[in-house]
């Protein structure tokens, strides 16, 4: 009965240490946030590249807890609003942090 007892309180010790080891926090995902954030960015970057007029290869897109941020160059001040439209058109992007330059 005792060793039981003290499989049982293993057990439940290493449970515990691995869910609290994949949980999130303010600064870091969690296993299953991080795979949600890296199809979001796929998709956002998918839809860049099918929109006409901007190029994929030039914006740069990092999603971290469903906040897509937006970085490089776009050809004219009127491509900077169009790639925050299509990013938040994507299923999943909570928000859209645009740090677009005018080449």
């Amino acid at each position: 009965m005792n060793k039981s007892k003290w499989l049982t309180a293993l057990f439940t010790a290493i449970l515990l240490t691995t869910v609290v080891g994949c949980a999130s926090t303010a600064k870091q995902e969690g296993t299953g946030e991080y795979f949600d954030d890296s199809f979001i960015t796929t998709k956002v970057k998918a839809a860049i590249l099918n929109e006409p007029g901007l190029k994929v290869t030039e914006i740069n897109v990092e999603t971290f807890k469903g906040i897509v941020q937006l970085s490089g160059f776009v050809k004219s001040a009127a491509d900077i609003p169009k790639a925050t439209s299509v990013a938040r058109s994507v299923k999943g992007v909570q928000s859209v942090k645009n740090n677009l330059i005018v080449k």
